[in-house]
């Protein structure tokens, strides 16, 4: 049997694992747009586990188990997030009383598992975390009549998910095109081996290293890299280390002058033996290729300052919403009704507020928040009704996941997929008809409501009939690819003139946090003169990370 101890240890193996390999997880999204990435929301959901276990001094399974479950079910991220907190629920379910494991209990408990994570899906797709899952449950079972041993029944579950994972791709044609594996279940399998590495050999996957700090002395580069901080016009931070040969050029300044034609925050600084460079430019390897006529390349390092620039937003994001959480305080449900929101941005927490949002929860694409987070929003709103708006489908399963933890009010999930659906959702709000009536409007107005947003493309792809390169602009129409294009403000005013139609009233143009106004403004400019002098064209500050413009067209 596997006691309580070895159980404990085995779930933080997996957390640890799954939280290694997240990168390599996140880079099996097909979807070319930046989002909640897959490995990050189950390492995230993992690590909540790993955190609460840590702090558990119980050796029994049972206890075990509904610690790992509960904090997972609290701290699920994204639907990769929800279906592994409700696969683990079910182990607390299957474990419930005992304080060790059999073979038998990983079977029956994982099944348990397994048909609450398909009941939880609306719409249930073969190819993904949830085939890996069951697959992996059913081979365990047969190897159950073989020998009742937790070990090798467990094995046997690993196994059936790799198989399963190598399967994926012959499901769902999209992963076979993308050559990749379904990168939920690729993460489940992660997980399942770090388990797999304490219950059989003993032997605990540590957490990873942080990232050491550069060594020796040499400022060069992070003071070119402070200096020009806030000079973001060019995608890639190209350096390098040249070692001189001066019977190939004697003057570094030939090297400086051709670099300013390609780039700007340009440093060159040289001494007798080397060179050092510092570039941002969309021509990495025009810059290296010239470099190479001075001499040898020692050392080389090119970063996206794109993607830097928006991992810092998302942290920054975070930051805000872990605060936002610690300050909020829980409120007797004294009114009748209250909103509850999910929105990134400045521009949008206003927006959301002054529609009569009592709490907007930080979070959207590349930031799915919490169940956690979203329940303590619920719980600050003082209603015995509380309607929450997801406004992202990476979002509404989480949303869900708070009904059945809250016993002194009602909570209302409104599944709005976009901000412009949150938006006019909210706006039909009847507070004189019932609940039922009311979610039935507001999904219907949802409904009516045409989406478009401008975003970039976070790598190279080829999706929807079209070839994709990374930092591409990328228009889609109610969450599907449209359009590929190179500027922002060209692929709204195209979106928006393909949304509109002869029976539409009004524009809604939001723009984020890397448009300027000046953008803004000539993106309004030119939607507003192709359209009907009687639809009204609105152009509002969102400020919201990721997404150039969110369009609402109604």
């Amino acid at each position: 049997m596997i006691d309580g101890a070895v159980l404990k240890n085995a779930i933080i193996s997996g957390a640890n694992h799954i939280l290694k390999n997240r990168t390599a997880v996140d880079e099996l999204n097909i979807f070319p747009v930046p989002d909640g990435d897959t490995g990050t929301n189950m390492s995230m959901t993992m690590s909540a586990a790993a955190q609460e276990l840590g702090m558990l001094d119980s050796v029994n399974a049972a206890d075990v188990a509904k610690t790992a479950a509960s904090a997972m079910l609290r701290g699920a991220r994204g639907n990769s997030g929800v279906i592994l907190s409700l696969l683990f629920k079910g182990f607390a379910k299957g474990l419930e009383g005992k304080a060790a494991a059999t073979g038998a209990d990983f079977v029956d408990a994982l099944a348990i598992g397994v048909e609450a994570a398909y009941k939880a899906v609306m719409k249930p797709t073969e190819g993904t975390i949830l085939t890996v899952a069951r697959v992996a449950c059913e081979k365990g079972r047969i190897a159950l009549e073989e020998d009742a041993d937790p070990l090798f029944v467990w094995a046997a579950i690993c196994r059936g998910a790799e198989a399963a994972l190598e399967e994926t791709p012959k499901l769902l044609p999209v992963l076979k095109k993308a050559g990749v594996v379904d990168a939920g279940g690729k993460g489940l399998c992660l997980i399942f081996e770090g388990m797999r590495s304490v219950m059989q050999d003993g032997v605990m996957i540590e957490k990873e290293d942080a990232e050491a700090a550069p060594a020796g002395g040499d400022d060069f580069f992070r003071n070119a890299a402070a200096e020009f901080d806030q000079e973001i016009n060019f995608t890639y931070c190209t350096e390098c280390i040249i070692g001189r040969e001066p019977e190939k050029c004697e003057d570094s300044m030939e090297l400086r002058a051709y670099l300013e034609t390609i780039g700007d925050c340009v440093v060159v600084a040289d001494d007798d033996d080397i060179i050092k460079v510092h570039v941002h430019t969309e021509n990495p390897g025009n810059a290296l290729q010239k470099a190479l006529e001075f001499g040898q390349l020692l050392t080389v390092k090119i970063e996206n300052m794109k993607e830097q620039h928006r991992k810092a937003a998302l942290a920054n994001e975070q930051a805000k919403a872990k605060a936002a959480e610690e300050a909020l305080a829980p409120a007797d449900p004294t009114e009748d009704y209250g909103f509850v929101a999910v929105a990134a941005g400045e521009g949008l927490h206003t927006l959301f507020t002054d529609l009569g949002c009592a709490q907007v929860v930080s979070g959207g694409q590349t930031m799915n928040p919490s169940t956690n987070d979203i329940l303590a929003a619920v719980m600050a709103t003082p209603a015995k009704t509380v309607y929450v708006f997801p406004n992202n489908k990476n979002i509404i399963l989480a949303a869900e996941q708070t009904v059945p933890l809250v016993t002194d009010r009602e909570v209302v999930v409104v599944p709005t997929r976009t901000i412009a659906q949150g938006m006019s959702a909210l706006l039909a709000f009847d507070p004189e008809v019932p609940v039922e009536r009311n979610v039935e409007d507001m999904m219907e107005a949802a409904s009516a409501v045409e989406t478009g947003q401008v975003t970039f493309a976070a790598r190279d792809s080829e999706f929807g009939g079209h070839k994709i390169h990374q930092n591409d602009i990328l228009g889609m129409r109610n969450g599907k690819l449209t359009m590929v294009e190179k500027d922002p403000v060209h692929t709204v005013y195209r979106l928006t003139k393909s949304m509109v139609s002869k029976d539409t009233s009004f524009v809604t143009i939001i723009y984020g946090e890397d448009v300027t106004e000046q953008e803004a403004q000539e993106a309004y400019d030119r939607i507003r003169s192709k359209v009907s002098e009687n639809v009204e064209v609105t152009l509002i500050n969102g400020g919201q990370p990721v997404y150039y413009f969110i369009v609402s067209v109604e």
